[in-house]
């Protein structure tokens, strides 16, 4: 018998609800990790390698990912749960477009539903301004915790922009993984 997110991975292997459906997409890449985490990451939108291969964060971002999850929470991504906001790959790696969001919103709203994360962190302006609800940029909101439905949102940089940025941003992003460490310990949920 499948799970309820494991049922809603295939209704959303199916998604024709946005024009990124017939532009092109070779996978929905859904999301994958433990579906009972404590902690969640939202990115943007899947990238070339993530469409190819239908798994989130497996490019250079992901291997970012991997590596300050691993430093600074001790813990490997099969212990979390990782997706994006928009399923599939936009052309060229653009940016999401208004509608995209929206007709992706479902899927994400009942990915939190189901695995009911009480630490989410947000990586980048897309997934952080939509939770949130703002228009701030990821500059501005980054650095604190944002109580979140039952648990809180920690927004930081995507890693394609910590791989852009260097210094600086590596090290605001591994702060704000700290701080996402200290909030799983704090809801009694040690990483």
């Amino acid at each position: 018998m499948p799970t309820p997110l494991e049922v809603l991975a295939e209704e959303a292997s199916a998604c024709t609800k946005c024009k990124l459906a017939t532009a092109g997409r070779t996978k929905v890449v859904f999301g994958m990790g433990d579906p009972e985490a404590d902690l969640m990451f939202i990115g943007e939108a899947p990238g070339a390698e993530e469409d190819k291969q239908g798994l989130p964060f497996v490019g250079r971002s992901g291997q970012l990912l991997d590596k300050v999850l691993f430093e600074e929470l001790g813990i490997t991504r099969e212990r979390v749960w990782i997706c994006n906001l928009i399923k599939c790959r936009p052309p060229g790696n653009r940016d999401p477009e208004p509608d995209e969001i929206e007709a992706c919103r479902p899927w994400l709203e009942r990915q939190i539903e189901l695995i009911e994360p009480k630490v989410i962190v947000t990586l980048g302006n897309f997934a952080t301004k939509l939770l949130l609800e703002t228009k701030e940029g990821i500059t501005k909101l980054r650095g604190r915790s944002y109580p979140f439905r039952t648990g809180v949102l920690i927004p930081t940089f995507h890693p394609a922009a910590v791989l852009r940025g260097g210094g600086e941003p590596m090290a605001q992003m591994r702060a704000d993984f700290i701080r996402a460490k200290q909030a799983l310990a704090g809801a009694g949920a040690l990483a």
